[in-house]
């Protein structure tokens, strides 16, 4: 039962959204029809179609709501009327794939530039990825009153705002469609690389996010930046089961086995790239479509040696020539540092060192520890890793980076 309602939860709640207007109205009904759930389903046994069912109880009780609030309001009476004549639930089980508008509107709504990172991310796993607060709570560290508390402010911040329940359009929608491709790969990178606590890998929330970026693939399937997001989250994904030791220790690119890549995520990867770039139709790329032709230099190298550096150099330098911001700059740096020597790259994270968007970022001391140590100059090396032990909030990375100041070599 919870599987299935975690699965049809998202379709539930998008199509009632569409009737009450109303995401946290539309979650409260879509869990009164799983307790009806719960209820008839031992007697009766499952339906055919649960997910059909669940959306046809749910769009009943819906309806059921707004004719009782009209008594109260001639704006809902309004609403009542309209859906009389045009969304009355239907007699037999809905299709649920007559509902993937709705869907593709809750995603958008959940993603609403009114609401804040935090926010969008909540809402997003409690709505689209059917994960419980405690769930959201033990993925991000954080205690579960304050995700509660952030859940429930960004559905009621929805509706005070009116915010209308639409798949945006023209230049709203390339607006609009960024903050949905940012809020999925915020939740994947938190679960790739923990930014807190003792685990490294989350692999749940990577499962989660690259589960609602083949769904936003399928719902949007002409947005060449849709099919770049999942290329890049399906070639980052195939190299989970090498990133980690068995005691959980982080493993360094060059040191991982790569017979341990998944060659199935990695052809997944290939094939939403190409898709991503025939869609482009000689556009240039966007920032996930880039991203992803990096990691795919990355997946066609069968060793660390045999990595293309030139080209992610190059791929970097477009990167950063389209899309500025220090991290990507952090990044050519390291590129270049395996094409033109370290001391080359060690010129442009210097000029980094003055960033304030990179004080308190922890790969900065990292990476130019990396670069000293490369150099021969060992105490600057150590004093770098140490610092950047203390700048990371992960457990584990703290450990690596406290081993390798010990050893810099």
């Amino acid at each position: 039962m919870e599987t299935v309602f975690r699965l049809e939860s998202p379709r539930v709640i998008a199509a009632v959204a569409r009737l009450v207007r109303d995401v946290g109205v539309a979650e409260e009904l879509a869990q009164d029809a799983l307790v009806a759930a719960l209820e008839q389903w031992p007697r009766d046994g499952v339906p055919d179609r649960p997910g059909a069912w669940l959306t046809t109880t749910a769009r009943r009780r819906a309806v059921d709501l707004i004719r009782r609030r009209e008594t109260h309001s001639r704006k809902l009476q309004e609403i009542g009327r309209d859906l009389e004549t045009t969304t009355a639930p239907p007699d037999e089980p809905a299709d649920p794939d007559d509902i993937d508008d709705d869907l593709l509107r809750l995603v958008f709504t959940a993603c609403h530039p009114v609401l804040s990172a935090e926010a969008r991310v909540a809402l997003t796993l409690r709505l689209l990825g059917g994960l419980s607060t405690s769930e959201i709570a033990r993925a991000f560290l954080l205690p579960e009153p304050t995700v509660a508390q952030r859940i429930v402010r960004a559905k009621k911040t929805l509706a005070t705002r009116n915010v209308p329940f639409e798949v945006p359009y023209g230049p709203d929608r390339e607006a609009r469609l960024g903050s949905v491709l940012d809020v999925i790969y915020l939740i994947f990178n938190e679960g790739y690389a923990a930014t807190a606590g003792d685990d490294w890998l989350r692999p749940a929330l990577c499962e989660d996010a690259l589960r609602l970026g083949r769904q936003l693939a399928a719902l949007m399937p002409k947005e060449p930046e849709v099919h770049g997001l999942v290329s890049l989250l399906e070639f980052q994904a195939s190299r989970t089961a090498a990133r980690t030791a068995p005691d959980g220790t982080p493993v360094l690119l060059k040191d991982q086995d790569r017979r341990r890549w998944n060659r199935m995520l990695i052809a997944r990867g290939i094939t939403a790239l190409d898709r991503a770039r025939s869609l482009a139709a000689g556009a240039a790329p966007g920032t996930y479509a880039l991203q992803a032709a990096i990691a795919a230099c990355h997946a066609h190298a069968y060793t660390y040696d045999d990595t293309d550096w030139a080209a992610i150099a190059t791929l970097y330098g477009l990167l950063a020539a389209r899309f500025p911001s220090p991290v990507v700059e952090l990044n050519r740096a390291v590129a270049v540092s395996m094409t033109e020597g370290p001391a080359a790259a060690l010129a442009i994270v210097d000029a980094l060192t003055a960033e304030p968007a990179l004080r308190e970022y922890h790969l900065l001391p990292s990476v130019r520890a990396d670069l000293l140590s490369r150099l021969g100059r060992t105490a600057e090396a150590r004093a770098e890793f140490e610092r950047a032990a203390a700048l990371t909030a992960s457990e584990r990375e703290r450990r690596l980076l406290l081993h390798r100041a010990a050893a810099p070599d």
